[in-house]
């Protein structure tokens, strides 16, 4: 059963990291959607009950929140049939109907169609995203140099250790980063959980630097 499962813990690096979910959020858990079950192929309703589409997939978004539900709009697939991403806050569950209030097929054919990125369109956005980060964080610590020369004593200290901070991530980001670049568009995957962790210790250190 799942509210039987209880969170488990692994040492990492030194700190213990929680694995899996705790009795509370497994309860929680349980009262969701099922994806293979309740959601996949699923036909969607309007509120008179009419038939205006078919569920393809979900899509969860770069901060990992299921943002939005596809729904196969108008004919066959591959005949005339395209898909469209729609909110996932206007769709829900009636007694195992997926529906969604006010839409007409009408409306959904209407919009326009949805195209999955290519993974090099995805590798791209998220290296723009990542270098983004990184001139943020050089901003900033240009800022904090200025801030510890005009400074004495305790403070010049306190914003020399913030820097120090700020530089090694900084160049720990820039290495992760380097490494995927060089693992090119074929490989880029394999250094991308890297390259986020990374991400977020820099903009930790920004944010205990500035805030």
């Amino acid at each position: 059963m799942l509210t039987t499962l209880t969170a488990a813990t692994a040492q990492v690096a030194g700190s213990t990291t929680t694995i899996g979910v705790t009795i509370t959020e497994t309860d929680h858990l349980a009262l969701g959607w099922s994806v293979k079950k309740g959601i996949l192929g699923k036909t969607v309703y309007n509120d008179a009950g009419t038939k205006i589409g078919k569920v393809q997939d979900l899509i969860i978004d770069p901060e990992r929140n299921v943002s939005y539900v596809i729904i196969g709009a108008g004919g066959f697939v591959g005949l005339g049939q395209h898909d469209v991403a729609v909110p996932i806050a206007q769709i829900r569950d009636e007694a195992g109907k997926i529906v969604m209030p006010g839409a007409t097929k009408e409306a959904l054919k209407a919009l326009a169609p949805f195209n999955y990125a290519s993974d090099t369109t995805r590798r791209d956005r998220f290296v723009a995203e990542a270098d983004r980060g990184i001139a943020s964080a050089k901003q900033e610590m240009a800022v904090l140099d200025k801030k510890a020369s005009n400074a004495a004593g305790d403070v010049k200290a306190k914003l020399d250790r913030q820097n120090e901070n700020l530089r090694v991530d900084l160049r720990s980001a820039e290495d992760k980063l380097s490494k995927l670049n060089r693992a090119g568009v074929a490989h880029w995957r394999t250094f991308e959980g890297d390259v986020s962790a990374a991400m977020a210790r820099l903009k930790k250190s920004v944010g205990d630097a500035t805030g």
